[in-house]
């Protein structure tokens, strides 16, 4: 479509918030990710959630009932919080509002292609920029006044990112249109609680809910007691004179399960200051309390700084850091929460750890928000003339093409070059065809070969396993035909095995960094560049296309010895096209892309969040095992 007239710089505010009471507008659900953007759930799941807001405003939304990928989420409509029931990650929600000509009210979506190939949905703010600058015909939008380094292209459907010129596939699509209501609207993104008249249903969430609910709200009434009644310890001290007064909780979510009245002094404040040593000072305004799954421990002096609401809505899955120190609790006053070992990686670690910051909300024990940490992809930017060559590795760079490999090779001529006959077969089974050893080969009259007959039997020369002879020139034509074998019983490999890797390219040098756990040295990076292309004779589908996703693929190791002697290797098995292979992508499900082919890399510069980084005291021994089982061992750096 041609788009004559000037392209757009697009304006911060373009009618997005609330409008009059009056005016109909479009409703869309969003949730906070660990970036601190809001990200719009789709329109089937708003349409579901304002069905449930209708129905009881204090309600449980279950999002897998219309999505089944959001199996695991549900949200408190009281709290205004996701849920994850698998791990215990809280992210908050909030309901926000938008023209009804705008692209959520038209059902338009625009998405961009990311690194897996996949669509991603821009954010809804972005989305409608973008539509709006698409409905007047602009032949582009700069979004950088939105925070984004990009330059969306409507003529080749592109963006382009400002700062490293990388290009991606942007598309526009229509979907359901998003829910649209009128009449008067909240003059806050946190929804009010309403009444409750939901019946409880039996889902494990709902007994996880209500069995929480049920010890907090017993804690909560012993602590009311003590201060009515005087039991358990009963004097206050002269800091508890503006002591709040805590009401039961009605909802697992800490918005509720902490409900102080209190005294507000100085006017409207939005920091809490809980003091520890009998001053019981309590500052605050209308805030949510956000119970995240955490770590917990106490502090010192008991005492609690969260200075401003944005503080308390960190984004992002949060901890709850304490450290352990009860003498500064006067005795009695707070019920005693054994909290150990809860820092562990499994799933249910994280959902133990944010019931038990849910308790001691309640319980109305200190508590400090922190953001989880990120990964560090990448180490610091790096001036060329920094790049320098590894000590002992010739060259840069290395290069595969098609005709890598040497192919041609005779069937029967490699199996009588790696096994030897044997006159009286052993009475068990040939591993390949199943057949027992002392019949024919299972593939008499599928498979012949001159020489060779079914009934022969051979034994290989290293690992002395026996098959069937056939059996191993049907399993070497099944292959990959470049004169080697591999044993099907022990992996063991009789020549130079070589793969099927795409033509690419790959690059190293050293970088004036270190790695975690490696102090004393500098980094080896690895650049690897396979482009997309068609497949050939050697790859699943011959003549069909093949993607080449996230690259290219930056990986680490360190400058050390060992460092050095796996690198060596990685560069022997790239030249024997093993590192990468055509297949289906085990993260994204895509066929027919590189993908990775069972050499594990290390792609995490400073840190080890997602098990691909350091520090890994184990990875280089773990590496040189999984290049050996591929034919690549220590010995083939004497040949």
């Amino acid at each position: 479509m041609a788009r004559p007239s000037p392209g757009l710089l697009v304006s911060v505010g373009g009618g997005m918030g609330y409008p009059p009471q009056s005016m109909a507008r479009v409703v869309v659900w969003e949730w906070l990710n660990e970036h601190g953007r809001w990200k719009p759930y789709s329109a089937a799941a708003c349409h579901h959630i304002e069905n449930v807001l209708k129905s009881d405003a204090r309600g449980t939304v279950v999002l897998g009932q219309v999505e089944p990928q959001l199996v695991p989420y549900v949200i408190d409509l009281q709290s205004m919080h996701q849920f994850r029931q698998d791990t215990g990650t809280m992210r908050p929600v909030q309901r926000n509002f938008y023209d009804p000509s705008s692209a959520p009210g038209k059902g338009v979506v625009w998405e961009w292609e990311n690194d897996n190939g996949s669509w991603t949905p821009y954010d809804m703010e972005l989305c409608v920029s973008i539509q709006n600058a698409y409905e007047k015909q602009h032949p582009w939008l700069d979004l950088s006044s939105l925070g984004f380094s990009y330059l969306v292209d409507f003529d080749s459907m592109a963006q382009t990112n400002r700062q490293s010129q990388r290009r991606r596939r942007i598309r526009r699509r229509m979907d359901l249109a998003y829910p649209l209501i009128a009449g008067s609207i909240p003059k806050s993104q946190s929804w009010p609680v309403g009444a409750s008249s939901g019946t409880p249903c039996s889902c494990q969430q709902c007994l996880l809910v209500h069995s929480t609910r049920a010890a907090s709200n017993a804690i909560l009434a012993s602590q009311q007691r003590r201060r009515l009644y005087g039991e358990a310890g009963g004097t206050r001290g002269p800091g508890d004179k503006t002591a709040p007064t805590v009401r039961q909780s009605s909802t697992f979510a800490g918005t509720s399960l902490w409900s102080p009245v209190v005294n507000v002094a100085g006017g409207h404040h939005n920091n809490i200051a809980v003091g520890g040593g009998g001053n019981g000072k309590v500052e605050m305004s209308d805030l949510n309390f956000p119970c995240s799954s955490a770590l917990v421990t106490l502090s010192a002096n008991h005492t609690l700084m969260i200075n401003g609401q944005n503080n308390l809505n960190r984004p992002g899955t949060q901890r709850i850091v304490v450290s352990t120190s009860r003498g500064a609790i006067p005795a009695g006053r707070v019920p005693a929460l054994p909290v150990k070992n809860l820092s562990g990686s499994g799933s249910l670690h994280p959902a133990l750890a944010g019931m038990t910051g849910i308790l001691m909300c309640a319980a109305g024990l200190p508590v400090c928000l922190t953001r989880a940490p990120k990964p560090i992809l990448h180490p610091p930017p790096v001036n060329k003339s920094d790049l320098k060559p590894v000590q002992g590795v010739n060259g840069i760079r290395r290069k595969t093409n098609k005709k890598h490999l040497r192919k041609g090779k005779n069937p029967e001529d490699v199996v009588r070059r790696y096994t030897e006959k044997i006159k009286v077969a052993p009475d068990e089974d040939c591993t390949i065809c199943m057949e027992r050893l002392i019949t024919s080969s299972g593939y008499e009259g599928v498979l012949s070969h001159r020489g060779i007959k079914p009934e022969l039997v051979g034994k290989l020369g290293k690992c002395s396993h026996v098959f069937h002879l056939l059996c191993l020139v049907a399993m070497y034509n099944n292959g990959n035909k470049d004169g080697s074998l591999q044993c099907p019983t022990c992996k063991a490999i009789y020549g130079e095995k070589t793969g099927t890797q795409p033509p690419g390219k790959m690059e190293y040098h050293i970088i004036p960094h270190s790695l975690p756990g490696y102090p004393e040295s500098k980094t080896i990076r690895i650049v690897y560049d396979i482009p997309a292309g068609m497949q050939t004779v050697e790859h699943p589908n011959p003549g069909k296309k093949f993607t080449a996703r996230g690259f290219p693929r930056h990986c680490y190791l360190p400058d050390n010895e060992k460092g050095r002697k796996v690198l060596k290797l990685l560069i022997m098995a790239w030249d024997r096209r093993l590192i990468f292979t055509i297949g289906t992508s085990s993260t994204t499900g895509e066929s027919d892309t590189v993908v990775w082919n069972e050499i594990h890399h290390k792609t995490e510069f400073g840190s080890n969040l997602t098990g691909h980084g350091y520090p890994d005291p184990n990875y280089l021994d773990n590496v040189l095992t999984e290049l050996s089982a591929q034919g690549v061992g220590e010995e083939s750096l004497k040949d």
